[in-house]
């Protein structure tokens, strides 16, 4: 079966009534919702105050609690793997950098916030944030919202908003843990405790993951390093009513990891079996103060946030010279701090206003220790950008709810930039029909390496880059049907984006402004467009299926560059996920799972091109008692070899087993 039969089999699939599903969204069709209707889900991401989903007009995408135990998966990335619109590229196994890319969008043009804290690492080339120490355990909810939305949530959110959150505890004291092991020495648990009584919430988690790994350096290549990957974290969270109308909050997230890798320091300076490392310690505290006016209607919170992360890599063979005696390949320490107000005010029955300022500071600290005889200097600098924003949504009929709003940002460096959204819901059928429009803007910020390491046009004067920028526009419709065992959508989106900072290769020293062959600046466009199909049905209260497709057709529209016309790398153009899950009348749930990507190309040029893949996964869970479940899964169950990265590998058949248990 070529591509497009595949590609066109799929809609046909996914807009007939007995469409299958994905075993993610649609596990359990009542997860999460606030009544029978799974339209009244209330989300939090699209307005940054809880909407209905019936009123939201963007592209969401929920995960409950249920949906994440249901995929049985411990690292975060493999749950948005089969999420519509998502695709994601990792460099080998578990524990090796790994990027998410929402609708063709760049992975660093991805804002993700962690328990109300927007999480990214100012000291890497671009800003963004690496998703390969993110584990599931005790997080009880993603919420996925596409499309540009620096509106709300200011710089970087040009593709999208990743909002993860962990549970609240309800009752007076209760946790859980889990405990699972298999394939490559896989040792993974996570437990929390908590507890809600009178005017205080409390909950502390942890969660450790280790595993002998495979080569990142592909296996069929010649790789035969094993590269092992440990990673451990825990987080806290404590809410206090100090008055009927004070509330105190503070949180906080720690992951602290270890991994092996291969680098290209090998003799002919191409990818190969290594001995490097490297070591990550990533924290984030939250404190905020929430006041609320009598009646309810004004909510006032002034929070301060706080974000560090440390990583250090090593390579044991890295040359030794006397000007340079380390090992230490690389350091990078990046901080953010930010102070915010936001207000949110239900002005009426139909009418809310969310509004806010913030002041942000960021810095970078990076350097190269064992190359600083040849390297380039190190980088060590800071940037501050004030904001502020309005969002006013209004439902000026019953059923149409319609959302607008601005946002001023202004940076040190370049100047003011403004961004603006507008959206519609129109509730239809009593309910039974939704139709969703939007248009946004995003831009990102130079990222502080792109502004202040060596690699500058014009050296040793004020910066002259520009904030990349981008304008999206979607539209969908989503129809529940057959008293809500059946629920279909389907959604268009457009995406161009200006201004992209790339590096530019001079053609030779004689011509470049810097000694190091080349500069940062605003040289590339792109553009995505595509749809996104998606499909649930219940046929037996014993049986969900569920499928999605996503249809993402990225172009390179840089002028001038060879480049132009290509597709954008290691985004597959098609995907598509299927499975069915079935629970017995005894306290037994299995699930079959299917996963198709299609090929993409590894480099700009399309020269080097990355097969598409089918992954088979098979998972089953029994409940032995109401608290406690053993379950096992086998993952890529027929040893489909694959790539996302090129030469790097990913895991062939494994399989898992473990236990759970709350109380």
């Amino acid at each position: 079966m070529n591509n497009h039969t595949l590609r066109y089999a799929c809609i046909i699939a996914l807009c007939t009534p007995f469409s299958f599903s994905s075993g993610i969204a649609g596990a359990d069709p009542d997860a999460g919702t606030s009544g029978d209707n799974p339209i009244d889900e209330v989300v939090v991401v699209a307005n940054r105050a809880p909407e209905p989903l019936s009123k939201v007009g963007n592209s969401v995408t929920v995960l409950t609690d249920s949906d994440i135990k249901t995929s049985q998966f411990t690292v975060v990335s493999d749950l948005l793997a089969q999420t519509p619109g998502l695709s994601v590229s990792r460099t080998g196994g578990v524990g090796q950098p790994t990027s998410v890319f929402i609708r063709g969008a760049d992975s660093d043009q991805t804002v993700v916030v962690i328990d109300g804290v927007q999480l990214n690492d100012p000291s890497t080339t671009a800003g963004g944030f690496d998703f390969e120490n993110l584990l599931t355990g005790n997080i009880s909810r993603i919420e996925i919202l596409r499309g540009a939305q620096s509106t709300l949530y200011g710089s970087q959110a040009m593709g999208g908003v990743i909002n993860i959150t962990t549970a609240d505890p309800t009752a007076p004291s209760g946790g859980g843990l889990q405990v699972e092991g298999g394939s490559h020495n896989t040792g993974y648990a996570a437990g929390n405790a908590g507890g809600k009584e009178g005017d205080l919430m409390w909950r502390i988690s942890g969660n450790f993951n280790s595993t002998s790994g495979i080569p990142a350096f592909d296996e069929k290549l010649g790789g035969t390093r094993l590269c092992e990957s440990k990673a451990e974290g825990g987080s806290g969270q404590m809410r206090y009513d100090i008055t009927p109308g004070l509330e105190l909050d503070l949180r906080s997230y720690y992951v602290k990891a270890r991994t092996d890798f291969d680098g290209y320091d090998t003799p002919d300076f191409t990818l190969g079996n290594d001995r490097e490392f490297g070591e990550t310690n990533q924290l984030l505290g939250y404190g905020g103060l929430t006041l609320r006016s009598p009646d309810g209607a004004l909510s006032n919170r002034i929070a301060y946030q706080y974000t560090s992360t440390n990583t250090r890599t090593y390579d044991p063979d890295a040359p030794v010279s006397y000007s340079s005696p380390s090992t230490e390949t690389f350091f990078g320490i990046g901080r953010n701090q930010r102070v915010e107000y936001q207000g949110t005010w239900e002005i009426g029955p139909r009418y809310q206003l969310v509004f806010g300022a913030q002041h942000e500071r960021s810095s970078i600290d990076t350097d190269t220790p064992a190359f600083d005889y040849s390297g380039p200097a190190p980088v060590e600098n800071h940037a501050t950008i004030d904001s502020g924003y309005a969002n006013l949504r209004l439902e000026v009929v019953p059923g149409l709810t319609l959302t607008a709003g601005e946002r001023y940002d202004r940076h040190d460096e370049f100047g003011g930039h403004s961004a603006g959204a507008v959206a519609a819901a129109w509730t239809l059928n009593d309910g039974r029909t939704i139709l969703r429009t939007s248009f946004s803007q995003g831009f990102k910020a130079p990222s502080l390496y792109q502004l202040y390491s060596p690699y500058q046009l014009n050296p040793g004067k004020p910066p002259t880059l520009r904030p990349e920028a981008a304008e999206t526009w979607d539209a969908g419709v989503e129809q529940h049907a057959w008293n809500g065992r059946l629920i279909l959508s389907a959604g268009y989106f457009r995406r161009y984006s200006r201004d992209l900072i790339e590096f530019f290769d001079c053609p030779s020293l004689l011509d470049c402004p810097n000694a190091f062959g080349g500069y940062y600046a605003n040289i590339a466009r792109a553009a995505a467009h595509g749809v996104e199909l998606q499909a649930t049905a219940s046929p037996l209260d014993q049986l969900t299926l569920a499928a999605n497709y996503t249809l993402t057709d990225t172009e390179d529209k840089s002028p001038g560059l060879a480049t132009y016309g290509n597709e954008l790398p290691r985004r597959p153009k098609d995907a598509a996920n299927v499975s069915a899950t079935y629970r017995w009348t005894t306290p037994l749930s299995t699930n079959a799972a299917l996963r198709y990507a299609g090929p993409s190309f590894e480099d700009t040029a399309n020269q080097i091109k990355l097969g598409g893949y089918v992954l088979l996964d098979l998972r089953v869970s029994y409940a032995l008692q109401e608290r406690l479940e053993v379950y096992a899964r086998v993952e890529n169950a027929t040893g489909k070899h694959y790539e996302t990265a090129y030469q790097y590998g990913q895991l062939g058949r494994v399989a898992y087993a473990g236990v759970s248990a709350t109380f």
